[in-house]
């Protein structure tokens, strides 16, 4: 039986900030594989919300992966990359032991459209360098439409870009009265999001925004559609570790999320600076950065 993990409402931040749709993670889920967040957002009027704006922010011990449908986003990080983020193409930042980066929708996006992702570093590459890897899937035809393979393998479809841990994803235009039948490895979960038509998975329905969960234990998933689908699949073998996540953050430990957090406010000015420099460089004449939000009480849970 397929897991329905319906998503809520979250604000990019300000008066009148783009919302997104957030369903990992959950109180349901917290981890797909080794993929931990999923924001699903638009079709979004950039003129009625401001669109995507997110100054620069931390990341540590995670991956994270941008995916449009609609519009552009302009990219800048820590590592000196200046990017343009399309529709169709694959833009991955791995954090390591620390990266900070913004993300803007460009001034010639009318209408921002798409997904944003992440996926927890196992434990022995959170003290990796950062890095950015960009690259263009090409489309192409299966039965029953169109898949797009920007990582790992699917429908005999490879993507080149390597990960830690064994990770798919991939966006499927599926056709009219259409059945695509996906062979995928026994011991991998997987999750299927419903960004526009109707879909059933394996003869269960998702409605529009929800995320199908399919635990390991498959070896096929047949999906079908009626007026057709733009559907996001992603998938992995279980991370099998414990993490700690919280505001942009992954760590093994409670003490991890407070030794980043510090590491940041001391390095945008807010506390005093200890140690040496974790999430620079950054060009000058940018926006602010974002502080961190203050730490809940007691200490942060591991997430299984």
């Amino acid at each position: 039986m397929m897991q329905i993990l319906t998503p809520r409402e979250v604000p990019l931040g300000g008066p009148r900030a783009m919302s997104v749709r957030r369903t990992i993670p959950s109180r349901a889920r917290s981890l797909v594989g080794a993929w931990c967040f999923l924001d699903h957002y638009g079709p979004d009027d950039v003129s009625a919300t401001g669109g995507m704006v997110v100054p620069r922010h931390p990341h540590t011990a995670l991956a994270t992966v941008s995916w449009l449908f609609t519009g552009e986003i302009e990219h800048r990080d820590s590592t000196g990359v200046h990017a343009i983020v399309r529709p169709g193409e694959l833009n991955l930042m791995t954090a390591g032991r620390g990266v900070s980066h913004s993300e803007f929708s460009t001034p010639q996006t009318s209408t921002l459209h798409g997904v944003q992702l992440w996926f927890a570093l196992p434990e022995r590459d959170v003290g990796t360098d950062p890095s950015f890897v960009h690259h263009v899937p090409e489309p192409m035809y299966v039965p029953g439409g169109i898949a797009r393979v920007f990582l790992g393998s699917l429908l005999d479809v490879e993507s080149p870009v390597a990960t830690p841990t064994p990770l798919l994803g991939a966006e499927l235009l599926l056709d009219a009265d259409a059945e695509t039948v996906l062979d995928v490895p026994e011991g991998h979960e997987h999750a299927v999001l419903l960004d526009d038509g109707d879909v059933t998975v394996d003869g269960q329905a998702l409605e529009l925004a929800e995320v199908g969960y399919l635990a390991p234990g498959r070896t096929r998933i047949t999906l079908r559609s009626a007026t057709g689908a733009r559907l996001l699949v992603i998938g992995g073998e279980p991370l099998g570790e414990e993490i700690v996540m919280w505001w942009n953050f992954v760590g093994r430990s409670h003490d991890d999320i407070v030794a980043a957090r510090q590491r940041w406010m001391s390095e945008i000015g807010a506390e005093p600076m200890t140690g040496p420099e974790r999430f620079g460089p950054f060009p000058t004449g940018q926006p602010d950065p974002l502080p961190a939000p203050a730490l809940p009480g007691g200490r942060l849970r591991p997430r299984a």
